[in-house]
Order: C-alpha cells, then structure tokens, then sequence
C-alpha cells in the first residue's frame, strides 16, 4: 500500500486494515503467521515531515529455542514514527547515534505494508521461548523436561568449574 505524501489530507490520515504477510518475509525463519496482520496507523503531515503513529496485532507460531516445541506468540505493538523526505539525507562515512533514529520516504511516497512488516519483525522476542522457564531438553535421554518423561540424575558439575573445589571446606 503506497501512500502519496502529497494526497495526506491537513486532519490527518486514518489507516485500518488488515495486511496479507508471507511467511517467508518474517525474519524468525520458523515464524508462522497465525492470523492476518491487523494495523491501525494515524498519519500526519506537519511540514516536511511525516508523523506515523500506529499499532499492530496479529497471533505468530514460533518454535522454542530450548524445547524446541511451537507456541504461540500474540504481536500486540504500538509504535511513533517520524519520517523525513529523502533531500535531508546527508551520506556520512560514519553513522551517529541520533542517525539510527531517522526514517526517510523516497519520491514523496510511503510504502505502508513495508513500515507495517518492519514492526512486526521488530516485535518478536530475540530468543522466543514458550514460557520463561523453560528448562529445554534433557542433555542425557533426549526427552522435553517440562512433559515429566525425563527420569535422569545430573549430579555432574561443569568440568571447568573442577578446580574450584578446593577453595570450598569440608
């Protein structure tokens, strides 16, 4: 959805819609989307500048990074952006701190579905695990710990821990 920058009425641009995603353009390559992409976006134009405030919702499969079991993950973000036109762009050799933070549109356009994607990318958890707790899978059998197969004793100690022994009294 490509939004003219010109054609932003002086009150204000409403946007509610939902946004048809493939699974292939999320950055969680076992990511799943669960349901459609729903985005609510306000856009204002003050000058130059283009305000964007907006929130997404959506429902994500992910796969757990300790148990390895798929969960679900509800997307529920709110966001503030600014963008400015592409002519105050300055090439730099080096980028600042406060560079980082600046969005630029191209040719007095703004493409929606691109800003609405990188939100959601934004959202999701670095590393996603199914509750915090997880305690993953057993190094010994195999088997998930948190379904109560696992039987095993792990009494040992990490080995580069060994020589710290000798400072403890007995």
């Amino acid at each position: 959805m490509i939004i003219d920058i010109e054609r932003i009425p002086e009150e204000g641009l409403h946007i509610d819609r939902d946004f048809e995603l493939e699974n292939s353009e999320l950055v969680e390559e076992e990511a799943i989307l669960l349901e459609p992409l729903h985005a609510e976006l306000d856009l204002r134009k003050k000058g130059e500048e283009i305000y964007i405030k907006g929130k997404i919702h959506t429902v994500v499969s992910f796969i757990c990074s300790r148990c390895l079991s798929p969960f679900e993950f509800l997307v529920d973000s709110e966001f503030d952006l600014v963008y400015l036109p592409e002519e105050l762009f300055e090439i730099k050799e080096e980028l600042t701190d406060d560079d980082l933070d600046l969005f630029f549109y191209f040719q007095n356009q703004l493409n929606i579905r691109e800003i609405v994607l990188e939100q959601l990318n934004l959202s999701f958890p670095m590393k996603p695990l199914c509750s915090p707790d997880c305690q993953g899978i057993c190094p010994i059998c195999g088997q998930v710990i948190k379904e109560g197969n696992c039987r095993c004793v792990r009494e040992s100690t990490d080995p580069r821990l060994e020589k710290l022994k000798i400072f403890i009294k007995r």
